[in-house]
Order: structure tokens, then sequence, then C-alpha cells
């Protein structure tokens, strides 16, 4: 005969739903995030530790089982942005070890994605980081407005960039009154495509800036422009067939907008807002237009170094950013600093892949453009 065979809830280890959600972070402010969106899936957030020893070594220990499972890792990303990515990368392979079925990183603000095309001598340094993601065991990402779609393709698994712009397009028609004045402003031509697609959803007006306020990389002399060595001994004679037509200088025109800002409310929008300079410049050009009221839209609030006391002393009336990056502590430092919650999306996010659910509701409406 055979004994019946009892196991306590204890012994059991594994969660109903078959998933568990972790959040890499050592620091308690990038976890709030995580806290919420555990909160609208009605789970617990994993047992886990994530400490700095004394040498500044990033160590990681799971306190569950995590076998057979899949694992959403959520990171935020902090001011400290090279210990958040060696957070992530140890707890992926920590989970990798401990037989996790799937790890799927949640990484709302994707770091070093600006570091995504070849500058003179650099590299592409967002490749870079995802071949380490890869390696240390990821199988898929969530993310959020990258910086360039394309970075996509430097995944070798799959990548689902998310957008924020329905819940900022949301907070424009409910908090802005009498938005329907507004024009959408791209502070830059780069950055007219994502203007044109709000003001073409709120069927709004839409003002181009450009000029030498834009952002463009530094025309430092790096040596390429010099002459070839003379070495001694040889012949100096050239060839006149290899002489090639001369790349004209460039020369930024005086800045203008193009288009009527006159008595109207700027809103500017832009993925990411971290060094406030241009957009304080911008404001301050708006401002001369006619403009009586200018808000900026952002997914991606770094706000780092002096932004907070900037954005205080500005032209700009209100700078709307969402909860993929904490910023707590500049919001104390400056009031006109709004915080819009897409926790909903990203829980929704993590349902769908775990159920195997279509994603495609995420993303109606969105065109190639978005």
């Amino acid at each position: 005969k055979f004994k019946k065979l009892s196991y306590s809830h204890s012994t059991m280890n594994i969660s109903k739903s078959g998933y568990r959600v972790f959040s890499a972070n050592s620091t308690t402010a990038c976890t709030e995030l995580a806290k919420k969106i555990t909160e609208r899936l009605g789970v617990d957030l994993g047992k886990s530790v994530v400490y700095q020893e004394s040498n500044r070594e990033t160590r990681v220990d799971v306190k569950e089982s995590v076998r057979g499972q899949d694992i959403f890792i959520i990171q935020t990303i902090p001011r400290d942005v090279n210990t958040a990515i060696m957070e992530l990368l140890v707890m992926a392979y920590a989970l990798k070890t401990n037989c996790a079925k799937n790890i799927i990183g949640v990484i709302p603000y994707f770091p070093y994605s600006k570091q995504c095309k070849m500058r003179k001598r650099g590299s592409i340094v967002c490749k870079l980081l995802a071949s380490m993601l890869a390696k240390a065991g990821l199988t898929h990402i969530i993310t959020m407005d990258l910086h360039q779609k394309e970075i996509q393709g430097f995944f070798s698994f799959p990548v689902d960039n998310l957008r924020a712009s329905p819940f900022l397009l949301q907070y424009i028609q409910e908090e802005i009154p009498d938005y329907r004045n507004a024009i959408i402003v791209a502070k830059s031509p780069s950055a007219a495509k994502r203007a044109q697609s709000y003001a073409e959803r709120l069927r709004l007006g839409l003002a181009v800036m450009h000029g030498e306020a834009q952002c463009s990389e530094s025309d430092m002399a790096d040596g390429r422009h010099s002459p070839p060595p003379m070495s001694s001994g040889r012949t100096t004679s050239g060839h006149p067939g290899l002489e090639l037509p001369l790349m004209m200088a460039k020369e930024k025109p005086p800045i203008t907008v193009v288009g009527d800002v006159g008595g109207r409310i700027a809103i500017i929008v832009d993925d990411i807002i971290d060094d406030v300079e241009d957009f304080v410049a911008a404001a301050e050009i708006l401002k001369e237009r006619g403009a009586y009221k200018i808000y900026i839209m952002a997914t991606h609030g770094l706000l780092s170094a002096e932004a907070p006391r900037l954005i205080e002393e500005s032209a700009i009336d209100e700078v709307v950013v969402t909860n993929t990056v904490p910023h707590e502590v500049q919001k104390l430092q400056c009031p006109k600093i709004k915080t819009v919650d897409v926790s909903m999306i990203l829980a929704e996010a993590i349902r769908r892949i775990h159920n195997g659910e279509s994603m495609a509701y995420l993303f109606r409406n969105i065109t190639v453009d978005d």
C-alpha cells in the first residue's frame, strides 16, 4: 500500500501563475515602478537581495525557486547607469543558472540608446549592451520609446517597444485647459516625425524649430582633415585621379520657427529630456514669437545635473514626463515637473507575454513612423 503524501504551501514554492516578477535594483527609489506593476498584476515581488559589496562589486541572491518559470526582471535606470546595468546582467545570469524557463527584461528606459550611431572614432555602445544582455541569459525585452526604433535590430531575441504617447496625449486633453488653442512644436528637425504624430492625433497645428539651437555632433578636429605624414626619401608626386571633391562645411542659419506660434500654447514633444539647455533656449524663442504658455512632453525624464533649477528659472510652464525613470528628488526641487504613470501598459505587456496572447492591442493605431 502506498502512503498518501501531502505537501504544505511552503514546500510547493512555485507560484500559481507560473511566472514571477523581480526587481534588480538595489536602491529603494528604483523599485517603486516594480511595486506598481506587481500591484496591478496581483502578484508579489519576487524575493531577492541585490546589493553592492564594500569593493563596489554587485551581488545578487535569489531567495526562491525559479525553475521552469517565466521570470520578468523590472529594471529602472537611475543616475548610476552602469551599476544598474551590472545589476541586471548579474540578476539575469543568476536566474539562468537557476534554470528559469524564460527571462524577460522590462527596461522602460533603455540605457545607452543615444549611442546607437557610429560617431567618428567611437563605437555603437547600444549594440554592445544588446549582446551583453543576450549573453547574460535574457530571452525577450519590453522597453518603451527607444531613442531610435532601429535599435531593435541590435538584438538576437524579440523586443517589444511600447509607446508612452497615449498617456501623454490623454494628459494634454485632460490637464491642459484650452488645449485646442495649442500647437505642437519640434525643437529640431529630427523630432519632427514625433511632433507630427502628436499633431495629427490631436488635430492641432505643427511648428518646427531649426538653426543653431539644435543639437548636433561637435565638429572638433579629429585628424581626418590633416594630410598624411610624408616619409623621407619618398616622392611627393600626387595622383590627380585620387582627388576627391571637398565636402562643403555646414553653416547653421539663425534660429527659425517654421509655423505660427503667436497667441498659442506651445507643446514641445521629445522622447528624452536630460540636459535642458536646448529646451530652455527653445522656450525663450517661442515666448519671443508670441506663445503664451509652454509645455514640454517627454517619455523619459532623466533631468540630470542642474536641470530642475534651470527649468524652475526658465519660461517653461510645465514639464510632463512618465515614471520610466525615477525623478522624485527632481520633483521636490522643481514643482513644474509632473509625472504620468505608465505602469498599466507595462503590466498588461507582462500579462500578455506570459499568457501567449497577441501584443497587437497595445500597438493599435500606431503606424511605422510613430
